[in-house]
């Protein structure tokens, strides 16, 4: 594996701590928690207490102020190896809760920031639709001003975290003649009108609650509003190269676990009376694996750094979760055939690696949508085109 150089002292003595961490309070539980589809809530707490949500918040809310997303790739990179990818603590903490602290005012962070990061109030985003996929501005979720509040009418689906959540992030439109007119309006789960659906049973990510949200002439006043209701289509694509970015950390240190947990396998199962990963097939295979994931956890590693100094593009972050979540695919497909038929049995963690996998490809914006992004950035826009 050739030698990361983006991490400091300060940060192999935190990865320590978030190590021991998780394999006491999350290791224990995954096997329960992918059984019953959801993880406890108490580990948000627990989270919480060592100071590992919103660590970017600032110090007046209860968060440590630290802004360097190297943090919040260690606490990724351990989830996934002594963890589960079920569990949304990077949703919670970098995806969720920032339009709060970029576009909230001084009022609402005080309300919502502190109870997020001690874990006592867990955070979704709702923005997917039954009907919109990828394209935001298909959604039919409508948020209408009457006088001195705001009345939600409209479903979502797909929701992480859809079960557990205390407040939720609502993108809804707010002009009917406008595809991108939306507003982010923050929802209480004890608001009347707000009913969670059913929690859908998926592929993979089993220890995950995902949910269909419903809102059914939901008042809210203007103070759950988060910046200028017309603004929220910009406020989400600001935020999804840092989103996009997370999903190919994930992808990457995914892909890692499986490699090792492979390389460990393969040294030991024998075949003809020699370890299998003798044989030139695997051993070439994983060389391969090896290599590319050296290659790309560099180009990972430096868009972190990009995303530190506030320059991280929307292309640039979309080439890397195309690139890591197919990379992801391609190496947890091939340890599970080098597992043989083991790889296909449950009790081997590379059969659920498998499963869990596969979405990453498609939330956060499909990898097809990644590739229109690249590609208008190139100057190739194809869309005066697609009527003919």
């Amino acid at each position: 594996m050739t030698p990361r150089t983006i991490f400091d002292p300060d940060h192999e003595l935190f990865r320590s701590s978030v190590r021991r961490f998780f394999q006491s309070e999350v290791t224990p539980h995954v096997d329960r928690w992918r059984e019953a589809g959801v993880v406890d809530r108490e580990v948000f707490e627990k989270a919480g207490e060592q100071g590992y949500l919103l660590m970017w918040a600032d110090e007046r809310f209860g968060g440590l102020g630290i802004t360097d997303m190297r943090y919040e790739q260690i606490l990724q990179e351990e989830n996934f190896r002594s963890g589960d990818p079920g569990l949304c603590l990077t949703l919670h903490s970098r995806v969720v809760a920032p339009y709060i602290g970029d576009h909230g005012t001084e009022e609402q962070k005080q309300r919502w920031l502190p109870p997020a990061i001690r874990g006592e109030a867990i955070l979704a985003v709702a923005m997917s639709e039954p009907s919109a996929g990828s394209d935001l501005g298909a959604m039919k979720t409508r948020a209408e001003r009457r006088g001195d509040h705001w009345v939600l009418r409209g479903s979502k689906t797909y929701i992480s975290n859809g079960l557990l959540a205390d407040l939720v992030i609502v993108a809804a439109r707010t002009q009917s003649d406008s595809r991108h007119s939306m507003g982010l309006f923050v929802v209480e789960a004890d608001r009347p009108g707000f009913k969670r659906g059913r929690k859908l049973h998926k592929l993979g990510l089993n220890a995950q609650d995902t949910a269909e949200m419903f809102f059914d002439e939901l008042v809210l006043p203007a103070e759950n509003v988060l910046g200028d209701p017309s603004q929220g289509f910009r406020y989400l694509m600001q935020a999804l190269a840092v989103e996009r970015l997370q999903i190919a950390i994930g992808a990457i240190a995914h892909a890692q676990v499986a490699f090792d947990l492979t390389l460990d396998f393969v040294k030991e199962r024998t075949a003809f009376g020699r370890p299998v990963g003798t044989f030139q097939s695997p051993r070439f295979r994983l060389a391969r694996m090896r290599a590319e994931l050296d290659a790309l956890q560099s180009h990972i590693d430096h868009c972190v750094m990009l995303a530190n100094d506030g320059a991280l593009s929307a292309e640039v972050a979309s080439g890397a979760k195309m690139l890591a979540t197919e990379l992801e695919g391609r190496v947890i497909d091939d340890c599970l055939q080098l597992h043989g038929g083991a790889g296909y049995m449950e009790e081997y963690r590379i059969s659920r690696m498998y499963r869990d996998a596969r979405v990453t490809r498609i939330f956060g914006g499909t990898n097809e949508i990644m590739a229109e992004i690249i590609g208008r950035k190139l100057g190739l826009d194809g869309r005066q085109y697609a009527r003919g």
